[in-house]
């Protein structure tokens, strides 16, 4: 059965501007449930975390810091949210769901996360509405319990997965992936294993020919026994904060592929959703959506 990570405090409302992307955490599941993709058996609801694997992957000082509310200013403003214990403790929660999903992928095939792909989170600092990455958390996670051997993150957010890169630059057991647009922040670069950086303006075709080409190659040459996929929205051509423009067709069937090459390679796979920030929710929703409607139907 597919499960799912999702928690009430997912959509904890922000002030001002913030409130209108928090949106999608509360729609998106009740469009899942609304339309019988899923029931409620199909959730579960994550808890704080044990800290020790956050701190196999953060700074120890840097998280005492974030959870007492005591960064300095400036790595606050970095950050970009306005801190406060309520949103901390989400981010811990997020992570204890992808922490959570793993498990359940390697029973199940796939697990997803309703919220996550924090992959701006440093090991050291929080940027960009990211705190604690928790993918890099699951990743590191699964290899200490020696539950796998090599693990493949694959990064479609339209944004470059730059944290992920920096915690993980010296660690041979998981190769980072990120296909993003060459323009998006963050404007300074991190190197993941293979960044693929797309113009302005990619559209289907080219996106899509050039996943369908690379995805099986790493297959090949990393052999990973479990996949974490970032399947960010935000590649769609109405995304106030992209550069690129993919149809929702087009972000469909790259879903489709991932799923599918993860599937048929029986590769477990833990899903984030990361960012999406088109100007009209329903649109977000939808994108979203088909990921869950698409895990439900290769996985059923």
């Amino acid at each position: 059965m597919l499960k799912i990570a999702y928690h009430p405090i997912y959509k904890h409302h922000l002030p001002n501007g913030h409130r209108f992307p928090m949106m999608k955490y509360e729609l998106l599941p009740q469009q899942l449930l609304h339309e019988g993709t899923c029931t409620e058996a199909n959730f579960f609801e994550p808890s704080l975390p044990d800290d020790s694997p956050i701190l196999e992957v953060h700074d120890a000082t840097y998280f005492k810091d974030l959870v007492n509310l005591e960064l300095t200013p400036s790595a606050a403003r970095r950050i970009g949210f306005p801190l406060s214990k309520e949103l901390v403790q989400r981010e811990r929660i997020i992570a204890d769901g992808t922490l959570k999903g793993c498990e359940f992928a390697l029973k199940n095939g796939i697990a997803m996360n309703i919220a996550g792909g924090t992959h701006h989170a440093y090991s050291n600092r929080g940027e960009a509405f990211c705190m604690l990455n928790d993918q890099a958390i699951g990743a590191r996670y699964l290899n200490r319990k020696k539950l796998t051997n090599n693990i493949l993150i694959v990064d479609l957010d339209v944004h470059q997965g730059n944290g992920t890169a920096e915690i993980f630059k010296t660690d041979h057991s998981v190769f980072t992936f990120s296909m993003h647009g060459k323009g998006n922040y963050p404007f300074k670069k991190e190197s993941s294993d293979l960044d693929i950086p797309l113009d302005k303006g990619t559209t289907d075709q080219k996106y899509l020919s050039i996943l369908k080409k690379t995805l099986p190659e790493l297959l090949e040459k990393v052999q990973p026994d479990f996949i974490f996929y970032l399947c960010g929205v935000d590649v769609l051509a109405s995304d106030k904060l992209g550069t690129l423009a993919l149809s929702l067709e087009g972000c469909k069937e790259r879903d489709r592929f991932v799923l599918q090459t993860c599937h048929d390679a029986k590769i477990p796979v833990q899903c984030s959703m990361g960012g999406g920030y088109s100007p009209d929710i329903k649109i977000i929703v939808e994108a979203h959506a088909n990921t869950f409607r698409l895990a439900q139907d290769i996985y059923a």
